[in-house]
């Protein structure tokens, strides 16, 4: 089967598309905006990258009408936003939070998680996150036009919180400790345990026993 995205409303293109890149990890999005309302809200269009300095980016996608999502409004406006790591035991009031509630409302409140001060941006982080990310806007890139267009917002990680319960033997934080939440298709969600976890360290050598070139790898 061949598909052209052209051919598609961006409603089949989701459809489509979300049950075949998965799984995708969370980023439940702490802002403030200029006046103080704050906002929290789940994105699995959700991404990291770069290593000097730490990137990070999640994509808003304007509402069937055109209209920017709240928490596009306030990185807009105060250019400081908080990702909030979501492991299992947060999901049902994650996706409470993802419902269309009104600007006034803050979804800390309507989801029933705990705020906690940040230390360096004005957004609180999510008291029942075990990891907490404390990021500035790097760039805004718009992408498309017209109902559902999409915005990535890039940000750079100033500050990272984590719980010490995730801390491993070599100081590091466990991912099976952690649980952390994906979203698959349509309204499946998945998380990590050990038990669906496999170890395969990268190779070192190329073929002819030649040790690997020096770079970074894409993995």
């Amino acid at each position: 089967m061949r598909i052209t995205l052209a051919d598609l409303q961006p409603s089949q293109r989701h459809a489509w598309l979300t049950p075949l890149i998965v799984p995708r990890p969370i980023a439940l999005v702490s802002t403030v905006s200029a006046g103080g309302v704050g906002n929290l809200a789940p994105f699995s269009f959700f991404a990291m990258g770069g290593q000097n300095p730490q990137s990070i980016a999640f994509c808003p996608v304007a509402d069937r009408d055109g209209n920017p999502k709240d928490t596009l409004r306030n990185v807009l406006e105060t250019g400081e936003f908080v990702i909030n790591v979501v492991s299992r035991s947060m999901i049902e009031r994650v996706n409470q939070a993802s419902a269309p509630y009104p600007f006034e409302v803050d979804e800390f409140d309507a989801a029933g998680f705990t705020r906690v001060p940040s230390t360096v941006v004005t957004p609180p982080r999510v008291g029942e996150s075990l990891a907490q990310l404390e990021c500035e806007v790097f760039q805004i890139v718009p992408h498309g036009s017209g109902p559902q267009h999409s915005t990535w917002v890039i940000g750079e990680v100033l500050v990272l919180h984590v719980d010490d319960s995730l801390i491993a033997e070599d100081g590091l934080p466990d991912t099976t400790r952690l649980h952390p939440a994906a979203r698959l298709g349509r309204q499946e969600w998945a998380y990590v345990t050990a038990q669906n976890m496999l170890i395969l360290p990268r190779p070192t050598t190329v073929p002819g026993g030649k040790p690997a070139p020096r770079r970074t790898m894409g993995l």
